[in-house]
């Protein structure tokens, strides 16, 4: 092992860039004894965490683990990080923060957790079209107020999920958890994604058709696709007219997907609800219009975020670095194949 690489313990230095609170946030305590186990840790202090400071905290370390609020780690900073082999993101994208030719080229190697927020908005959606399907909420809030029992049970009688049709825009990791939650409750899932084939959806047991014949379809639609110059404002006027009346629209992908004045003139008809956790600019305006339609059910970017979920993308991150150091294949490596349809 090369002077540069080697702390003076012996150890491989691997420098931890977030901040203290994130840090308590994202990585257990288990996770970084472990860590500590193998490799010489070095971390910012409050404070410290700027750009100016990374040439010093990347010095000889041959592993970074990153997340939110990380500053990006760009060419000049690589070319003064000889010793960088892996950046191991503890959050989602990374389109923001190192240079895709880094990784083209092999200079640098990639992981992220994207696959646990995945879960956590799987979980969030689920929850979304449950309480869309049977009205929790109003039914605890008609016995609160006394209303009739047969009456308020009547009125706010409710659906099965399995009699639904579930549109689906994009098959991606996410794409595919919504594919196995809605199929265990019986519901025929149709998916829109030009790099999903016949044979695949076949296997994942969903129908694949075009957009527009989804959106007319569909009683429930969820979107799941990245963020890309080809996908902005892919639904707008024009889709959200398809959309049956009564419907339930979903969007906890990235704001930019969807025309955000062409869904606010559609919700003001009336004629079908939105669940909306992204928008076109975040955080939503306080006099945004969507806060004050009924049909909008609004979040703020929370889908992919839980107490778990942090702590199992920071584990993650660790356990790729751990990996790394043992000469094991990673888990969840960014591909030079993933890099044109990421987030």
């Amino acid at each position: 092992m090369s002077s540069l690489s080697a702390s003076p313990t012996g150890k491989p230095t691997v420098a931890i860039l977030l901040t203290p609170d994130m840090r308590a946030k994202l990585i257990p305590a288990s996770a970084e004894k472990r860590l500590a186990e193998v490799a010489n840790i070095r971390a910012p202090q409050d404070g410290e965490l700027t750009a100016e400071n990374l040439p010093g905290l990347l010095d000889g370390a041959v592993a970074a683990i990153t997340g939110w609020g990380t500053p990006p780690l760009d060419e000049a900073l690589l070319a003064r990080a000889p010793s960088l082999k892996l950046v191991a993101h503890a959050a989602g994208s990374i389109r923001h923060l190192v240079p895709f030719t880094a990784i083209e080229d092999g200079r640098l190697r990639v992981t992220h957790a994207a696959i646990h927020i995945g879960e956590a908005v799987s979980e969030f959606v689920i929850a979304q079209v449950l309480s869309f399907l049977r009205h929790p909420a109003g039914l605890a809030e008609g016995m609160r107020n006394n209303e009739p029992w047969f009456d308020l049970r009547t009125r706010l009688l409710g659906r099965l999920l399995g009699e639904q049709t579930v549109g689906l825009l994009g098959a991606g990791y996410i794409g595919r958890m919504m594919m196995r939650l809605f199929r265990a409750f019986d519901a025929r899932v149709l998916v829109y994604d030009p790099y999903l084939t016949g044979s695949q959806a076949r296997d994942l047991g969903v129908e694949l058709c075009e957009l527009d014949d989804l959106l007319r379809r569909s009683d429930i639609v969820s979107l799941h696709v990245p963020s890309l110059p080809e996908t902005r404002h892919m639904i707008g006027a024009d889709q959200l007219a398809m959309i049956k009346d009564g419907a339930l629209f979903i969007n906890t992908a990235r704001g930019a997907i969807v025309d955000e004045e062409a869904l606010i003139a559609e919700l003001r008809k009336s004629r079908f609800t939105a669940v909306l956790d992204v928008y076109e600019k975040e955080p939503l305006a306080q006099d945004s219009p969507l806060r004050t339609l009924p049909n909008a059910i609004l979040a703020p970017h929370a889908a992919g975020h839980s107490f778990e979920t942090y702590l199992r993308q920071g584990a993650s991150a660790v356990d790729e670095v751990c990996r790394m150091l043992a000469g094991e294949p990673y888990r969840h490596e960014v591909t030079k194949e993933a890099l044109a349809t990421m987030a």
